[in-house]
């Protein structure tokens, strides 16, 4: 029993994601290196950045099963309307 992938995005889209991300997450770390300002506030600045990156891995996250959840759902409740549309006999 072979399961079928459905990919919503092109290869090329998923790469430019990755690679905005990278250099977003690069650009920053870099800046946050060379500040002239003392260790502990490119500490602070770089924990926060990190942060930053874990919650928003977490939101995307916990919106990506919102949004697959309701395509469950959805797919159930359209199940149920054809089964008692199947059963139901205009002609009794």
């Amino acid at each position: 029993m072979t399961k079928t992938v459905n990919q919503d995005h092109s290869s090329a889209w998923i790469a430019q994601t990755w690679l905005s991300f990278i250099i977003s997450i690069s650009a920053t770390s870099l800046g946050i290196l060379y500040l002239p300002a003392n260790s502990w506030i490119k500490g602070f600045m770089g924990m926060g950045l990190a942060f930053t990156v874990g919650s928003t891995v977490s939101l995307t996250k916990t919106q990506r099963d919102l949004h697959e959840s309701k395509k469950l759902t959805s797919k159930i409740q359209e199940a149920r309307v054809e089964k008692i549309l199947t059963e139901h006999d205009n002609l009794k």
